[in-house]
């Protein structure tokens, strides 16, 4: 028993020991080490900060306004493809952080969008402004003065790495103001010839009620939502793209009749299908066409098939969905 009791209070001397050897340990590391991130970008350690968390709000804050300096009320965002990674560590008392410099590399190769509007003519660019309400004004001048080519006007929102020239308001209504001709020749959209269709980036994200159900047109993979920008656009993303294998088949997403069907630009082959009270839908990057101009189509009735036609980086569809010209998030009404 008296060896038992000896070797228990050997045993807790020991444990003793090691409890405070730990602590002093401890506080040789606190007084020589300070706990501290290190900031890594591009796989290079380029400093040390203290709170990464105020580091990283400082650069999410540029990012989106820019810094004190920037006057231009244009500038949407500024784009910085690499971000920096953070990660704990023991530093030495007496090296010093520096989180400025630090700040100042991540930023260094930022690139700034600008947002303004565009005036368009039949599709084409003619008139740049700086904010919407002015491009409203534009449009409600012409209304006023019964521009001829007020139903091809349209306005776009662009974001662009540098700023076109902007036009005032009545020198923008001079330049685009259209004089009714004493004999006008009807000049309608023959459609069931294969018409235009128009493709102006005229966006909106709300969702309004279409007076028709949608069912999907493929299965496949989102790979590019609406809204979205990107580096082979001019704009924002007036579709969705659903990726899928060449070839599968595509089905009209609802009953209507086919307005054109053929090689639409950017869109490569493309059908549209006009489904009444000014719905159309849009169905491009197609590497086959298989309804026509004119043919009356039920919902689920193929009209083409999957490609990379067009300004495409792979196999998809993409799927607009507009109402009087004016393109909504298909994902509102299917997918």
């Amino acid at each position: 028993m008296k060896k038992i009791f000896i070797q228990i209070r050997t045993l807790v001397k020991f444990a003793l020991l090691i409890t405070i050897s730990i602590f002093l340990i401890l506080g040789v590391v606190a007084i020589v080490y300070k706990p501290i991130y290190s900031v890594t970008l591009n796989g290079e350690v380029i400093g040390y900060c203290k709170d990464k968390s105020k580091l990283q709000a400082r650069i999410n804050n540029y990012m989106e306004h820019g810094d004190e300096s920037t006057e231009n009320s244009n500038l949407a965002f500024i784009s910085i493809d690499k971000l920096p990674s953070y990660k704990m560590c023991l530093l030495k008392r007496g090296i010093n952080t520096n989180d400025e410099e630090i700040f100042n590399i991540v930023i260094k190769n930022g690139i700034p969008y600008y947002k303004y509007y565009a005036i368009l003519d039949d599709d084409d660019e003619k008139i740049y402004v700086s904010n919407f309400k002015k491009a409203e004004k534009i449009i409600k001048k012409l209304k006023e003065k019964e521009s001829n080519n007020i139903k091809d006007i349209s306005i776009v929102e662009k974001y662009e790495k540098k700023l076109k020239d902007f036009t005032d308001v009545d020198t923008a209504v001079s330049k685009l103001y259209e004089k009714k001709p004493v004999v006008r020749v009807a000049a309608t959209k023959n459609y069931s010839s294969g018409g235009r269709v128009s493709t102006a980036r005229n966006m909106s994200r709300s969702k309004i009620n279409l007076g028709l159900s949608l069912s999907k047109p493929i299965s496949g993979t989102i790979s590019s939502r609406f809204g979205s920008m990107s580096r082979v656009r001019s704009g924002a993303h007036t579709g969705l793209d659903i990726a899928a294998p060449y070839g599968t088949k595509i089905k009209a997403a609802a009953p209507g009749k086919v307005v054109f069907a053929g090689y639409k630009g950017a869109y490569g082959k493309m059908i549209a299908i006009d489904h009444g009270n000014g719905v159309m839908t849009y169905y491009g990057h197609c590497s086959s066409l298989i309804a026509s101009v004119g043919q009356k189509v039920s919902q689920g009735t193929i009209i083409a098939a999957v490609g990379s036609t067009g300004n495409s980086t792979g196999n998809h569809l993409h799927l607009e969905i507009r109402v009087n010209g004016v393109a909504y998030n298909p994902q509102n009404y299917v997918y």
